[in-house]
């Protein structure tokens, strides 16, 4: 019975679809689909074509491996033909994979090797009594591309072998890729000089492989790892699979150190499971493993089905990456108040869940990708990293929809949403205020490097908020024992002793204070600074940007996020309600032009302080008027240690330099 017209229409019509895929893929090195969408065409064509056999052309992409190589490059014609491998992407059809190479051998058990599927671009290097002579890529299994200049940079790949009496001809095939860390500081330096930027390390690796120029690649972090052989003259070759690898790592070939092998199809599966659970601590990215019958003579025996061999399989990865549609696009407001957009999505199974929320990170990365309501999206998630839109199908995009832009004001509290320069994260300037940010706040409020409230810790913070006995730091100031003591694990004593701590700390100092309110950028020795500059909270509240950065050591940026927090209404109300309970603080006399304490004296730090960095520490010394050394002398006046303090805290006490540590240096400043 002849195929049925609109199954004929649909055939041509994937075939054409695949073939443009493929030019994408394999020609431009610019994917527009993810993996899983190509597999599912590809698989749709084979069905068609199992079904309605007289529908298969000479040209169908069931009929090849890739697509044609590039004219820039000389064509190089591979002597054994480097064919891919079939799919599998569920156990069951793993277990039809063995159970027609047990039937095909009529054995009972089959001795695999297991391998990661790694994500790079396949090559084939030719040995010539030892020396590299070639290098190809795989192109349409059957000719590929000379890309001998560019393989010659990468300093996996041996020019020569390691072997006294090497094989006349002996053809490496493996797979050129990039690790995560080269992708990610390729990437960077891509970004720094106003580059495109690639969107995975396979993107990366076949860019980087196929450029016409050997010196560009030379710079790109490329490796190799070895998994089979092609053509061998003159070597006598092991019988086993796991043996030749044994041979070529001896040889001094690259061979993947995860490979193992494995007794029965069950122990296969176990191996796939083990390296799904370690696929994102590993260095590479990886979509699967695979399996090969280890013997050579049972591999020979198994013979090829049409593009793949029959005694391997390539069982996949549940995919990273897939397509789907953009709903809507919203704000989230996190803890700290940053501002992040999200893209809100169609249901679609990815990474082995179900995703219908996606990040899109900030308004450059918008802008970049260009993403609008109703387009057609590519979305990752990949292990525990949160789902991401990484590219618009733009040529699915239906009409002219609106580009999107942030809002202006906070969608949970209503303050203002500022970004500060040189940020791309934009933020809530009500952090006093703002719900989002509530226990946060109130847990910085209260601890022990500013409001210092004993027994305030982050347990009895989230029961105060969840119980609605706060809604900013203010209300600390109005709690009541008893109602205190109805929480979980707080009994009439331990509420009391609360109150008392609460009580107690309503007697601070400006720098503790100013500590105290969270103001993004604003560490310990920054709101010390502001405090000897100003005296007083309201000559602080009043100063400009301009005005700020006379501050030593204030730059633009902070001087923007400390002007943006003083002038949001949110935040001064509740600046005011905690004076109204009674929160207070001396004055502190603002020093005389020139006055500086500690001036003539030397100190020298040591070990990590807990409450500031090494470089604030010695800013706040430096406004005083000390000076800070990298060495301990008879001339040091202070060594100041922090944890693990060296051998410099030693020297200090062999010359008997007064030592402070972290709180005696806290209270020197404060003085």
């Amino acid at each position: 019975m002849p195929a049925p017209k609109d199954i004929a229409a649909r055939a041509t019509q994937l075939r054409e679809e695949i073939n443009y895929h493929n030019y994408r893929y394999y020609v431009l090195d610019d994917p527009q689909i993810p993996d899983a969408e190509y597999d599912r065409l590809l698989r749709e064509l084979q069905d068609i074509e199992s079904r309605y056999p007289e529908l298969i052309t000479p040209d169908s992409p069931t009929q090849r491996v890739g697509a044609a190589p590039l004219s820039e490059f000389a064509e190089v014609r591979h002597e054994v033909p480097m064919l891919s491998l079939g799919n599998a992407f569920s156990e069951e059809e793993v277990h039809d994979f063995d159970r027609r190479v047990r039937e095909r051998l009529q054995v009972e058990s089959v001795e695999y090797t297991a391998e990661p599927k790694l994500d790079g671009l396949a090559v084939s290097l030719r040995y010539e009594d030892g020396l590299l002579v070639q290098a190809a890529t795989r192109g349409d299994g059957y000719t590929g591309e000379d890309i001998t200049q560019n393989v010659r940079t990468i300093e996996t790949i041996p020019l020569r072998l390691l072997d006294r009496q090497p094989p006349a001809v002996l053809e490496v095939r493996g797979e050129v890729l990039m690790s995560k860390a080269g992708f990610e500081a390729l990437n960077a330096r891509q970004r720094e000089a106003g580059e495109k930027l690639f969107a995975n390390p396979r993107n990366a690796a076949a860019g980087s492989l196929r450029q016409l120029d050997p010196r560009i690649t030379a710079q790109r972090p490329l490796e190799f790892f070895c998994y089979a052989l092609g053509k061998v003259e003159g070597m006598q070759l092991p019988d086993r699979h796991d043996a030749v690898l044994a041979r070529l790592r001896d040889m001094g070939i690259r061979v993947n150190r995860e490979i193992r092998t494995v007794a029965g199809i069950e122990h296969c599966l176990a191996y796939y499971r083990d390296i799904l659970a370690r696929r994102d601590k590993l260095p590479y990215e990886i979509d699967g493993v695979v399996y090969k019958v280890n013997r050579l003579d049972w591999q020979e025996r198994l013979g090829f089905v049409s593009r793949a061999p029959r005694w391997a399989i390539a069982h996949k990865f549940p995919a990273q990456e897939e397509l789907t549609v953009v709903e809507a696009i919203d704000v989230q407001v996190g803890r700290t108040g940053a501002v992040t957009p999200v893209a809100r999505l169609k249901p679609v199974f990815v990474g082995g869940v179900t995703v219908s929320n996606a990040t899109l990170h900030n308004q450059d990365e918008i802008d970049r990708l260009d993403v609008r309501v109703g387009d057609t999206v590519i979305v990752r998630r990949a292990g525990d990293v949160i789902p991401e839109v990484v590219a618009v199908i733009k040529e699915r995009r239906k009409g002219r929809p609106r580009r999107f832009h942030m809002p202006t004001h906070c969608p949970v509290c209503g303050s203002e949403i500022v970004r500060l320069e040189g940020e791309a994260v934009a933020r809530c300037t009500g952090g006093l205020y703002c719900a989002a940010q509530r226990r946060e706040s109130i847990k910085h409020f209260a601890s022990r490097r500013a409001m210092d409230i004993e027994g305030l810790g982050d347990k009895l913070v989230e029961q105060l908020d969840e119980h609605g006995l706060i809604h900013d730091v203010a209300d600390l100031y109005a709690l009541r024992a008893e109602d205190v003591a109805r929480l979980e694990r707080m009994g009439e004593k331990s509420a009391e002793n609360l109150i008392v701590a609460i009580e107690k700390s309503k007697r601070t100092t400006l720098p503790r204070f100013l500590f105290a309110l969270g103001i993004r950028l604003v560490g310990e020795a920054t709101a010390l600074t502001l405090a000897r500059h100003y005296g007083t909270l309201e000559a602080i509240e009043a100063a400009s940007v301009e005005d700020l950065q006379t501050v030593p050591d204030i730059g633009p940026a902070v001087a923007e996020s400390i002007h943006a927090f003083f002038h949001e209404a949110h935040n001064l109300e509740v600046i005011e309600k905690l004076r109204q309970r009674g929160v207070s603080w001396p004055t502190m006399e603002k020093p005389p032009a020139g006055a500086q304490p500690l001036a003539g004296r030397t100190f020298v730090l040591t070990g990590t302080l807990s409450g500031m960095t090494r470089d604030e520490a010695k800013a706040a010394l430096q406004v005083l008027g000390a000076k800070v050394s990298g060495s301990v002398s008879k001339k040091t006046d202070y060594v100041v240690a922090g944890e693990a303090a060296g051998s410099k805290l030693a020297r200090a006490e062999a010359l008997g330099v007064k030592v402070l540590d972290e709180d005696e240096f806290r209270a020197l400043l404060n003085s």
